[in-house]
């Protein structure tokens, strides 16, 4: 198909309303022009002109599978021809819907017992906060509603979930935070730890704090406690050591439901199935997205626990159907979609090459990028990781946000043929290729983020900065 590229330009520019963009300057053309992606194959995407990228980003962690599956293609083509479209309210079903949740089921941490299915990761994390809020009704606890998120947490952009979410700029103008959300610490060590604490220390401390919050909050007002295993969009940031367990303890302690939300982590991208299987999490409800299709279709799954569920079910004399829905739970194109992924994510072991590519990866950022003049950390895990640049090494001093040091060097990525994502919360490029990326590949990315950071140090020495 052939594309008038500045026709589609202008009506993108005249009719779309981007999220995450300078609206006043993408309107007066300061940004330059959309970029228009035609074609996707493996992990790469081919843009209207022409241009080849590599996408360390897997979209926005999502293309776990990679680009141009046909399978993926087709098995969303037969149900389109076969049934396009049936709601899954009062008991109705599909045969793909079934069979997908029965392996969720099953496949998922804990001990689950059914799934609410949703479109998106947003809308997935409103249900869990409705499902903590109606648990606790139904078990006649109805002040247990506080549900505490963690500063530079993503949870998604919706009213609950943008409030879940810890990143300021979220909120502001937006009137959020809702106040059912409260948000505790961020579990970074290298910018949280006191001097000499290790991270064991630093952890226990978070817990302790964590409880100190649920006490003065008061225990029967806290009924949900949401967290990424891995920190995404808040920098990519593995749990310190000792985390998760102390973690679970206060929670267990003061009846708080752990909603693991596994947008990210869910499928593969650890190096486990699941994030809470890498860092044995006990959570209670799950949330997944992304990956449960690689987004070839929009779909999303509450993964709720036999513990919440058991109460829901005993409550259903009482209060009658459970009046929660969307027009699309459910989908059955998105089922046949998602199903197809995890035969692809289940045959070619896609958790496994996370790991052992992961380690790889791993191994290639901390050699080429720990020891530079600009770089404070190089962390990560399975097929996610970052570099944090800070202006002075010793003193842990970040440079003047005026540089824009993180953008500059996505930008010089971007040139270079490389999508990696400038972070924020600081100057952060960010990786999370898909699960299918090759150790070659791997060495491609390496390559080209080491020349992006290299000409952007050259540039800063060139401009006076000290490095």
């Amino acid at each position: 198909m052939t594309i008038n590229i500045k026709d589609i330009a202008e009506k993108d520019r005249n009719s779309v309303l981007h999220p995450f963009t300078q609206l006043k300057d993408f309107a007066s053309g300061k940004l330059g022009e959309p970029t228009i992606v035609e074609t996707g194959k493996g992990i790469r995407i081919q843009d209207a002109h022409s241009n080849q990228l590599i996408d360390g980003f897997a979209g926005l962690y999502c293309v776990n599978v990679g680009y141009g599956r046909s399978e993926v293609a087709e098995a969303i083509s037969r149900q389109a021809y076969r049934l396009a479209y049936y709601h899954s309210y009062a008991a109705h079903t599909t045969d793909e819907l079934a069979i997908l949740s029965d392996r969720l089921v099953k496949m998922a941490p804990g001990k689950m017992s059914k799934v609410f299915y949703g479109m998106s990761g947003s809308d997935a994390n409103e249900t869990q906060a409705k499902l903590v809020w109606y648990y606790n009704n139904l078990r006649g606890k109805p002040t247990k509603k506080k549900i505490i998120s963690r500063e530079r947490g993503y949870h998604g952009c919706s009213v609950v979930s943008g409030s879940m979410t810890g990143m300021s700029f979220y909120h502001d103008h937006m009137d959020l935070p809702l106040p059912q959300i409260t948000h505790t610490g961020v579990p970074h060590h290298y910018w949280g730890a006191n001097p000499g604490e290790s991270e064991r220390e630093f952890s226990a401390r978070r817990a302790v704090e964590l409880d100190q919050l649920i006490e003065q909050l008061g225990p029967d007002n806290v009924g949900g406690f949401i967290a990424e295993p891995v920190l995404g969009t808040g920098g990519i940031t593995p749990p310190p050591e000792g985390y998760w367990v102390a973690i679970q303890a206060v929670l267990k302690k003061h009846d708080v439901l752990l909603i693991a939300d596994e947008v990210i982590t869910g499928f593969g991208r650890t190096g486990s199935m699941f994030g809470s299987q890498h860092y044995a999490i006990e959570p209670d409800l799950i949330t997944v997205a992304k990956g449960l299709t690689s987004a070839y279709f929009p779909l999303s799954a509450a993964i709720v626990g036999e513990k919440v569920y058991q109460v829901l079910e005993d409550g259903a004399d009482r209060v009658g159907a459970f009046s929660h829905g969307y027009t699309y739970s459910g989908h059955p194109i998105g089922a046949a979609a998602a199903n197809a992924v995890l035969d692809i994510v289940e045959k070619e072991d896609l958790p496994g090459n996370a790991r052992d590519v992961g380690a790889y990866f791993q191994a290639q950022l901390k050699e080429k990028f720990a020891q530079l003049p600009i770089v404070g950390e190089v962390r990560g895990v399975g097929l996610m990781g970052a570099i944090e640049f800070v202006g002075d090494r010793e003193s842990k001093t970040r440079f003047d946000p005026s540089l824009k040091v993180g953008a500059r060097i996505s930008k010089a990525a971007r040139d270079g043929g490389l999508i990696a994502r400038a972070m924020p919360h600081g100057d952060i490029l960010g990786f999370a290729p898909p699960l299918v990326t090759t150790k070659e590949e791997i060495d491609e990315i390496i390559s080209i983020a080491d020349k992006a950071v290299r000409s952007v140090m050259d540039d800063l020495v060139r401009d006076g900065q000290k490095l």
